[in-house]
């Protein structure tokens, strides 16, 4: 393969009958399967017009073969870039607009309004893959003659040339479009490979979505680099995910896998214990979450620290103590300083302030946007995260918060996790979100959005009473509401901009 991606995650070249994808229900793909169909697949994308550096815009339901899509983008030179499967037509409107894709694969059943979308934006080819690995776009690979395929040849493609485009969340503003490169993907799995002890008898339980970097780059690229095997759910589902335990190694999930399996009663130590290895991220994991399962199971689950722009900067030791409440050391070749965010000097240990990473993972800058990468990078090549964060004395980074989310009430600065953590502890408690609302006299309130736990639930007078004892005056939330859940994005990542908007108009209604 000529591909810098490919032949960096195939250098170990596993036996042509390894499997590489094992599917709930039975159906397995090999690596040899793999190496051929995405070939097939590679001219067929040719075929259809797409050419190196073109765009190729994917929104399907998980399944094998958009996975094997994924490596036939990259063998033909273009971009793959995932889309949520969420996303409306609406707000698909704006990535095409922005991306300009040659190539749009669709569910079926969204074809009629995805064709008439991609019209209005000049794109002429829309082909179809459903979960089942069925579509258009398959039928035509089929029908491709086995000449054609086979005498496919990858297009060349260095370690800086594009691999893929990653959309941001877009809580705030229009999602922005993060170019990673051949290098920025590879230099990450090959890294993730070593620290995470990763070999080919390994078998990954994989449950995430993968139009996110989680379950497309750090699982399958890590996956493929090692030259091991993954168990391919379409879905999390706590009862089959206990049921094809017993065949994996490891497992990488958000926290609200670990939560919801927390309350499975086949999850025992005897259960786990031949994983080698769990792992969490995308969201911060509560380090009750993170006790809770080390004293249901014995494993202590490994968190770790990434974004769509970087893949992952760091990484709790694989050998070594994983601590509740910290995403670990920066990851061998990655260097991460915290600095002020007014004077941008490093601050010291335990001191707050902006993380900035810089490595071979971060990726090359926003698609047609070379203003906000300006913004967004310093002069020696850090890129500012927009975390909120501190390196503690034992070197170990953690997460405060995004430092959009920062409150300014009465002009001292409030971290959200702080409070978040003191509301967690209490009884009665679930988990909590804390944001800052505008307030006439202090310029933010603290408010807080509290889930209770529904067979002891603690309610706000009790909740205010416990937490003026533990904070400061200006820590403490003027507004403790109930809620019944958080809301969150697909990856657990609670959204606070939907809560800012449920209240924003608190401290207003008070005044009146």
């Amino acid at each position: 393969m000529t591909s810098h991606l490919l032949s960096g995650l195939m250098a170990k070249a596993p036996a042509a009958d390894k499997p590489f994808i094992k599917v709930a229900g039975g159906r397995t793909i090999t690596y040899g399967d793999l190496v051929k169909e995405s070939a097939r697949l590679a001219a067929t994308l040719v075929e259809l017009g797409v050419r190196p550096g073109d765009r190729v815009a994917v929104q399907v339901d998980k399944s094998a073969e958009a996975i094997v899509l994924y490596l036939a983008t990259v063998r033909a030179g273009a971009i793959f870039l995932p889309l949520n499967t969420a996303y409306t037509l609406t707000e698909l409107d704006y990535f095409l607009g922005d991306a300009e894709p040659r190539l749009v694969v669709c569910d079926p059943a969204k074809y009629d309004g995805i064709k008439e979308l991609a019209g209005r934006h000049g794109i002429a080819a829309v082909e179809t893959l459903d979960g089942e690995g069925r579509g258009s776009l398959v039928d035509k690979a089929a029908a491709l003659p086995d000449a054609a395929a086979a005498a496919f040849v990858d297009a060349p493609r260095g370690a800086d040339d594009l691999a893929a485009i990653l959309y941001t969340s877009g809580t705030t503003g229009r999602s922005k479009g993060a170019m990673l490169s051949h290098d920025n993907l590879l230099s990450n799995a090959l890294t993730l490979v070593d620290y995470w002890r990763f070999t080919d008898q390994d078998v990954l339980l994989h449950a995430l979505p993968i139009f996110h970097t989680h379950g497309l780059f750090v699982a399958t690229n890590t996956i493929l680099a090692a030259g091991a095997t993954m168990l391919f759910l379409p879905k999390f589902d706590a009862d089959k995910v206990m049921a094809l335990l017993p065949e994996a190694t490891s497992m990488m999930g958000v926290p609200t896998f670990y939560t919801r399996l927390l309350q499975h009663d086949g999850l025992t130590r005897d259960a786990t214990a031949h994983i080698r290895l769990f792992v969490s991220g995308s969201a911060p994991l509560l380090a009750e979450t993170h006790r809770e399962w080390r004293e249901r199971t014995g494993h202590a689950i490994l968190e770790r620290y990434g974004m769509t722009e970087t893949n992952m900067n760091t990484s709790n030791p694989y050998d070594g103590d994983r601590i509740a409440g910290t995403v670990g050391y920066p990851l061998p070749g990655v260097d991460l300083r915290v600095v002020d965010a007014d004077t941008r000097q490093a601050v010291g240990p335990d001191g707050i302030g902006v993380i900035e990473v810089r490595g071979p993972n971060v990726f090359k800058g926003y698609w047609r946007n070379p203003e906000k990468t300006q913004e967004e990078f310093r002069a020696d090549g850090f890129f500012i995260t927009g975390d909120l964060g501190k390196v503690d004395t034992a070197g170990y980074v953690h997460i405060v918060g995004r430092a959009k989310d920062l409150i300014i009430s009465g002009g001292f600065n409030v971290y959200p996790k702080e409070i978040e953590e003191a509301i967690d502890d209490l009884p009665g408690v679930v988990e909590s979100a804390v944001i800052g609302l505008p307030h006439p006299d202090f310029g933010e309130g603290v408010v807080a959005a509290v889930v209770a736990d529904p067979q002891n639930p603690a309610d706000p007078a009790t909740i205010a009473a416990a937490l003026a004892e533990r904070l400061a005056k200006f820590k403490q939330p003027k507004h403790v509401f109930i809620v019944d859940e958080l809301p969150r994005n697909t990856m657990g990542k609670v959204q606070k901009n939907i809560l800012r908007q449920r209240f924003a108009d608190v401290f207003q209604r008070q005044a009146g």
